[in-house]
Order: structure tokens, then sequence, then C-alpha cells
């Protein structure tokens, strides 16, 4: 069986004046609630989190060095389907 995973893609602009390329973070939902009452969103590591808000991304915890921008631009992935765990109780 198998339940659909939502997603976003967060975009962090690249260093002020260094030409780089902005980076894409992927998040997808929790089961935590951000500070104005949305759900909380983390990327696979679970170090960058956000609160997403229409497309809109409140920061609300990101890796030690990376760039601090309070808002960043959110867009919503398709959602992709992934397994269920078995919940089934071995038989006996």
């Amino acid at each position: 069986m198998k339940s659909l995973e939502r997603r976003y893609a967060v975009t962090l602009p690249g260093p002020i004046g260094g030409h780089a390329p902005p980076a894409v973070i992927v998040v997808h939902a929790t089961e935590r609630l951000g500070p104005g009452g949305g759900p909380v969103w983390e990327n696979a590591d679970g170090d960058f989190r956000v609160e997403i808000t229409g497309e809109v991304a409140t920061v609300l915890a990101a890796p030690l060095g990376s760039p601090r921008h309070p808002c960043l631009h959110a867009v919503p992935l398709p959602d992709r389907a992934v397994p269920l765990p078995d919940r089934a109780a071995p038989l006996r």
C-alpha cells in the first residue's frame, strides 16, 4: 500500500555579488506545527525546517553556515507515492 507525500521546493538565494545560482532544497511535511500554527516542513536530513504559508517559507532552523534569510520562496511539487510501513503483526 502507498501514501502520497506532499513536498515543496524552497529556493535559497546565492551569495550577494557571487553570481552563483540559487540552491533549491526539497522539504516534506512533518507532524509538528510552527509558531504561526502552520505545518513544519523539513529536508531529508532534518536540519533545515520552515513553516510555509502560501508561497512564503519562514525559516525556523537552518544548518550552521548557510545563508540566513528570514523568508524564502516555496513552490509546491507534485505529490510522490511512498510505501506505507507494514504494520501487520506477524502470523504465529
